[in-house]
């Protein structure tokens, strides 16, 4: 029962933290429009994938890590804002597909997907804090003394997230068909200012600390 708890508690994690929409959900939304639910689906996991990372940083109490990520979070910002620019713009310069044509999924294409979303999150520094101010909220706190605890509680936020992801990417698929060449075109470009506009947020930020 207890470790039920702590696996559906760590899915709660994990909706919470992938919920809100993002550089990350702009992407993963443009992707499942533009080639497939699978690709969108996948770049979603990249996500989690990162997320689980964080969520066992947090879980598992490695301070070090934590710390590491503290002294070095220049060089994640820029990192970080870097493949914002570079998404922004390649999604900007490549035009939508035609919205009968045959989306393809190609092995390379799964690969990019998530690599691309898995740095872009790990990149972002502020998602260790999100990740240990809402274990101490849900009340999962430090589980450093219980391993198997820890475990059985990153693998619910890996879940929690995935079932987000596998969500908006089959709602976006299911919804492809509404949308004509203009509409995705203009999504195109709004998913490219969105990225483009947190990689100027991010950089600009560099000036601040």
């Amino acid at each position: 029962m207890m470790k039920t708890m702590l696996f559906l508690k760590g899915a709660a994690i994990g909706l919470a933290v992938a919920i809100p929409v993002g550089p990350v959900g702009m992407v993963c939304i443009q992707r499942t429009l533009n080639k497939g639910r699978r690709v969108g689906f996948v770049s979603g996991l990249g996500a989690c994938a990162a997320d689980a990372v964080y969520g066992g940083v947090a879980g598992f109490g490695l301070s070090f890590v934590y710390h590491f990520i503290l002294s070095q979070q220049l060089w994640f910002r820029i990192i970080g804002g870097l493949l914002l620019i570079y998404l922004g713009v390649k999604i900007l310069l490549s035009p939508p597909p035609h919205p009968d044509s045959q989306v393809q999924n190609g092995t390379k294409s799964l690969f990019g997907a998530f690599s691309t979303t898995f740095l872009l999150t790990l990149t972002n520094p502020t998602t260790i804090f999100s990740f240990t101010a809402i274990f101490a909220a849900f009340g999962a706190g430090n589980l450093a003394g219980h391993p198997l605890a820890a475990t059985i509680l990153i693998l619910g936020v890996f879940f929690g997230s995935s079932l987000w992801w596998l969500t908006l990417s089959g709602a976006v698929s299911f919804w492809r068909h509404k949308f004509d060449y203009r509409r995705l075109l203009f999504l195109n470009r709004f998913a490219a200012v969105i990225a483009l506009f947190y990689a100027l947020f991010i950089l600009l930020s560099l000036f601040r600390t």
